[in-house]
């Protein structure tokens, strides 16, 4: 949910979060509710705040949603193997990373996405799914992939018209 917050500009709904992440409206706000608590996102001004996401990105996010390794499957790639990292970094994997999909293009190395709704999320808006490759990239990669993912992600991940200030 964090990630479709930094994706859409100016004003929302639920509902229309909801549909972006194909969830029914009742968890959607639910899971605003749980950033909320957890301090990275500010209900009142409906606003991710900088600070804390940025912390939680680089710092958190590898040990709350740990990789498991998976066998090898078709999917779409993700983390290194996708936009906008494929194009800064060379693989030397000839299994690329994939979210698991039976109508991906790509064969390689299946990781789990952060929620079952990414994959249709990252098809359906190409921003929130360069956003989620980056974070998988902060989830599974090496030092120098997580070091680049970082650089890429304050880049481009956390403008200031979408976030509060800490």
């Amino acid at each position: 949910m964090l990630v479709t917050l930094l994706d859409f500009e100016g004003g929302w709904t639920v509902r229309q979060l909801a549909e972006a992440v194909a969830l029914a409206p009742g968890p959607v706000h639910r899971s605003l509710g749980r950033l909320a608590e957890a301090g990275l996102y500010d209900a009142n001004r409906r606003r991710v705040l900088r600070g804390a996401a940025e912390e939680f990105f680089v710092h958190g996010l590898r040990y709350v949603f740990p990789v498991r390794p998976q066998g090898e499957a078709r999917g779409d790639p993700t983390a290194w193997a996708a936009p906008p990292l494929d194009r800064l970094l060379a693989s030397t994997d000839p299994l690329p990373p994939v979210w698991p999909a039976a109508d991906g293009a790509v064969r390689g190395l299946a990781l789990a996405p952060l929620h079952a709704g990414a994959v249709a999320a990252a098809r359906g808006r190409p921003a929130t799914g360069e956003l989620l490759a980056l974070i998988d990239a902060l989830r599974a990669g090496d030092a120098r992939v997580r070091g680049v993912a970082n650089a890429v992600r304050k880049d481009s991940a956390l403008p200031a018209e979408h976030v509060a200030q800490v």
